[in-house]
């Protein structure tokens, strides 16, 4: 597998992780090589307490500060459930499509925990955990995040 390199992406423009990986993968159908599989991803963060949000906004709501500004969404907040969310789309040159769709539950941390990961994994508690995803590590993390569950029941229909 090959990373596009593109001289602009296309705007997420759409109401779900879904219609934005679509649109990715299009995209890449568009300005890459001809006859190849293209792979489009879209991803973040629904917060119960925050109806959803930042959902399909999350890059543009964190706006890099991810932790700072979840702690402060939620500041005096009991209810902390979330949930990382990811869709994949495969687009195949015959006009196949197909998708895989991964989550990751879990709660929001009342303060940051642990240095590996990026975005809001210092202060995400994944169900049946008590340690960040930051806490956890890498590893586990490419085992087990939405991203890696995404991509594992997009698997199989690949072949």
């Amino acid at each position: 597998m090959d990373l596009l390199d593109a001289d602009d992406y296309p705007a997420e423009t759409g109401d779900t992780f879904l219609e934005n990986a679509r649109g990715k993968a299009l995209h890449g159908r568009e300005v890459g090589p001809t006859g190849s599989l293209f792979l489009g991803e879209d991803s973040g963060l629904e917060v119960d307490a925050l109806g959803g949000a930042p959902g399909v906004h999350t890059a543009r709501w964190a706006e890099g500060r991810h932790v700072e500004r979840i702690l402060e969404a939620l500041a005096g907040a009991d209810d902390r459930r979330a949930r990382y969310v990811c869709e994949l789309v495969a687009l195949w040159p015959d006009g196949r499509e197909r998708r895989g769709t991964g989550t990751l539950a879990g709660r929001i941390a009342e303060e940051p925990r642990g240095s590996a990961g990026f975005g809001f994994d210092p202060v995400f508690v994944p169900d049946g955990e008590e340690r960040t995803v930051a806490e956890l590590g890498d590893g586990w993390k490419a085992a087990n995040s939405h991203r890696a569950r995404a991509a594992q029941a997009l698997l199989p229909q690949l072949g």
